[in-house]
């Protein structure tokens, strides 16, 4: 009987599940206009916000061992993640970061619901906690702001949009320059705004589109960009369960709503007044109410003004809270679930696999690959030469001098073109071209495999197989 209660109160208005809040029945996009928030949630959130928003400035400027904090240089296809340099030789690893991160996602998601995209997600960081705040303070409240969009364009209105998305347009720069100085490194970044457009004209464009995509995001896009466009948004109604801890209404405690007229004492009705208040402070136009919905960022207004509300009637706070449904309908918390356990499990295995790999990986690779379009070459004085190219990468922290010798062909030579000591800097890739020759009489073969090795004074740093293009000498 009291599970047919529980099922009975949590229902849904179908016909508002069928469309998203910020859509009308024609298709017209609904422009949401939340109220100002406040509250002990918000307040969390504001520090929370500046030390995230502190970090994402400062992080292109932070150096680890001479190298940026975080890079994504997909350019010249160079990664740092803690100073630590990735390659494509790196692949694996690289992958394997990727993988872990995902399938903490999925745990965490598991777990709290989306924390993330209330708290820490740059999306609604900037929308929220930046460009929110800059419209109420120019544009004023929810009212103020619907009442400004309904009057004629007069002086007065001009001036408040004109102020507006001046301010907008120079953070969605700012942002625009900090995301490309995690591409391409804060340096390049500098020589890009320091030098004339015509120098740079691909970082130049880069600069601008990354400005503009930015403005246009936060600008108009806005909620959309959540609700319509972030995959995470989508995958939430799969990796959500009973368990998952989410921003929450307690029906079983606010059901049936109704209004509260004065001096009324409420015997048959729920703590809910219907005051719709968690609806106008929602970033995203829901009623938190319906339950969880794809829309909901877990961004916590409606909890601080359901809180406020009911801290004035004198009822106890938490009737919107983070919680779960098994939560509200068992009254505990269940945590560690055999879902969990398994995510963590999964977890914990690709964080070892990565140690091992990190551990383990060498110091300087190579690939080297033929010459294209050309064939081996015949000396004068009996040997036969082949032209490569060699691409090394140095992971460490010092330049190396390497050399290039042959395994098991003592009467093979190796020569590196343009220099005679090959040297290697410190986390970089160095493209080089080198001959080798090889006696016409050891050639057997048309194809003959050859073992590359470079070694570091006499240390073997690397050995790489690649094939050697000769004449057949036949045997009197």
């Amino acid at each position: 009987m009291e599970q047919d209660k529980i099922k009975d109160l949590y229902t849904y208005d179908d016909q508002y599940r069928d469309t998203i809040a910020t859509v009308d029945e024609k298709g017209k996009r609904v422009w949401v206009y939340p109220k100002k928030p406040k509250g002990s949630y918000h307040n969390k959130r504001m520090v929370v916000s500046v030390i995230l928003l502190t970090i994402l400035f400062a992080g292109p400027f932070i150096k680890i061992g001479g190298e940026p904090f975080l890079l994504l240089n997909v350019f010249e296809r160079k990664f740092s993640i803690l100073g630590a340099v990735f390659w494509p030789q790196d692949f694996f690893i690289l992958a394997l970061i990727a993988i872990s991160f995902f399938v903490f996602i999925i745990l965490f998601t598991v777990v709290f619901g989306r924390v993330w995209c209330g708290w820490a997600c740059p999306q609604t960081l900037f929308m929220e906690m930046v460009f929110r705040k800059i419209e109420y303070w120019i544009d004023g409240d929810a009212a103020q702001q619907r009442k400004l969009k309904k009057m004629p364009w007069t002086g007065y209105k001009i001036r408040k949009r004109l102020a507006k998305h001046l301010i907008f347009s120079l953070i969605a720069i700012l942002i625009g320059h900090t995301a490309m100085a995690y591409l391409i490194g804060i340096e390049q970044v500098k020589e890009i705004v320091s030098r004339p457009p015509s120098e740079h004209w691909a970082g130049f464009v880069g600069l601008i589109a990354f400005s503009a995509v930015f403005y246009a995001v936060f600008a108009f896009l806005r909620e959309q960009a959540c609700v319509a466009i972030c995959p995470y948004g989508r995958l939430q109604g799969v990796l959500l369960v009973k368990d998952s801890m989410a921003v929450m209404y307690d029906w079983l405690r606010g059901e049936p709503r109704g209004k509260l007229k004065r001096n009324e004492q409420r015997t048959e009705k729920g703590d809910c007044i219907d005051c719709k208040l968690c609806v106008h402070v929602c970033p995203t136009g829901i009623d938190i109410r319906n339950g969880t919905q794809l829309e909901c960022v877990n961004c916590t207004a409606c909890i601080d003004a359901c809180d406020d509300v009911m801290t004035k009637l004198g009822k106890p706070r938490g009737l919107i809270r983070p919680t779960s449904y098994t939560a509200i309908v068992e009254g505990r918390q269940r945590m560690f679930t055999p879902r969990v356990a398994g995510y963590t499990g999964v977890l914990l295995l690709l964080v070892t696999l990565l140690v091992v790999f990190v551990s383990g990986r060498s110091e300087v690779e190579a690939t080297v690959l033929r010459m294209p379009g050309m064939m081996y070459q015949k000396l004068e004085d009996g040997h036969i030469q082949n032209i490569y190219n060699i691409q090394l990468v140095n992971k460490t922290a010092e330049d190396i001098e390497l050399s290039v010798r042959l395994k098991d062909q003592p009467r093979g030579l190796v020569e590196v073109v343009g220099e005679e000591t090959l040297i290697l800097p410190a986390k970089a890739k160095l493209d080089r071209v080198f001959i080798i020759k090889l006696p016409q009489e050891q050639l057997k073969t048309t194809k003959t495999e050859l073992s590359i090795q470079l070694w570091m004074g006499e240390q073997l740093i690397d050995e790489v197989n690649t094939n050697f293009l000769g004449p057949v000498t036949l045997e009197k």
